[in-house]
């Protein structure tokens, strides 16, 4: 009895050792951003909170500011399996074939975070994400990055200043829209070039978030900010399908709990790092910032407004008019 009994002592050491040995399951999570973002200081937040939550069982390995794949790339490294989890845009899930997610880049869609929140955090973003399973993708949250403004190297306090302007977008049709509507040719190119094109003058300004606008430099290569907060800027967290259902269930139970606190801590420095980066473009004194008298509001949102209604058929008519139920939003 006593051999057996140490027999078995042995062997429960020996495959303790061999658990305790076993290498992390790797999760490669890219994006486009700078670290020091929203969407960057979350991920940090998602890898800490998922390797404390797992006890090791998971490694997290960040690549932020395009260092693994731009953002033309990226979807389709996810889909291959090549990275595990990114964060890109949700209107970029349009030329991926899911073309609901446009939806948040329509114009003046969500008058505030309140509103934007029941969407995304209710049953319409729920079927929003389970809409990407068809294409090899599970979504797993929405980050918010504040709303866009637009800026150029002239005056655009109003939609006729913006007539002629070459303006950098991400790969959205409906951004494309919106450009057109206030008589701009919109310019898509990858994130990491955007610097380099204000700079040169290959483009004359841009359309983008004020994290982004400070964090990547932009801010001094761009004379003039218009805070027209017209559309949503947020992400939606992606994980490759295949991988993760490959994962055990105790350990995909962990990683779904370390991403709800990561979302939780997005929510919150979100609009602080918006606040933050305002201040300090205004601080630096190379870009002179324009704030929306009341009256030129209502100008911006009748100009880009029609935009809702020229995009709904692409979109789907159901989802904008449900959005714009939740949302509240009036369209006269």
């Amino acid at each position: 009895m006593k051999t057996l009994l140490a027999m078995t002592a042995t062997v429960g050491i020996v495959f303790s050792g061999m658990a305790f040995g076993q290498e992390p399951i790797v999760i490669k999570f890219a994006h486009v951003a700078a670290v020091d973002t929203p969407k960057g200081q979350a991920a940090e937040f998602f890898k800490k909170a998922a390797e404390e939550r797992t006890k090791g069982r998971v490694k997290v390995e960040v690549y932020a500011n395009s260092t693994l794949y731009k953002d033309k790339e990226e979807l389709e490294a996810l889909q291959m399996g090549s990275v595990h989890m990114l964060a890109p845009v949700a209107g970029k899930f349009g030329p991926a074939g899911v073309k609901e997610f446009e939806v948040f880049d329509l114009p003046y869609m969500f008058p505030d975070e309140a509103a934007l929140h029941r969407v995304t955090r209710g049953p319409i973003g729920a079927s929003l994400l389970k809409k990407l399973e068809v294409r090899g993708m599970v979504g797993l949250s929405f980050w918010d990055a504040g709303f866009r403004v637009l800026s150029a190297n002239k005056p655009i306090q109003t939609p006729d200043k913006m007539k002629g302007l070459k303006m950098r977008i991400n790969s959205s049709k409906v951004n494309q829209a919106i450009m057109r509507s206030v008589g701009a040719i919109p310019q898509s190119m990858a994130f990491s070039e955007v610097y380099q094109a204000l700079q040169t003058g290959v483009v004359d300004g841009a359309d983008g978030n004020l994290s982004n606008l400070y964090t990547q430099k932009q801010y001094e290569v761009q004379k003039h900010v218009t805070l027209t907060h017209h559309t949503y800027s947020g992400y939606v967290v992606v994980v490759n399908k295949a991988f993760w259902e490959k994962l055990p269930a105790d350990v995909r139970i962990e990683v779904e709990a370390a991403m709800k606190d990561a979302t939780d801590y997005n929510t919150r420095i979100a609009v602080e790092d918006d606040a933050k980066s305002l201040a300090a473009i205004k601080a630096s004194g190379k870009t002179e910032v324009h704030t929306p008298t009341p009256d030129e509001k209502k100008v911006w949102i009748k100009a880009m407004l029609p935009v809702q209604d020229e995009m709904a058929p692409r979109i789907g008519k159901d989802l904008v008019a449900a959005i714009r139920k939740e949302a509240g939003l009036t369209v006269d």
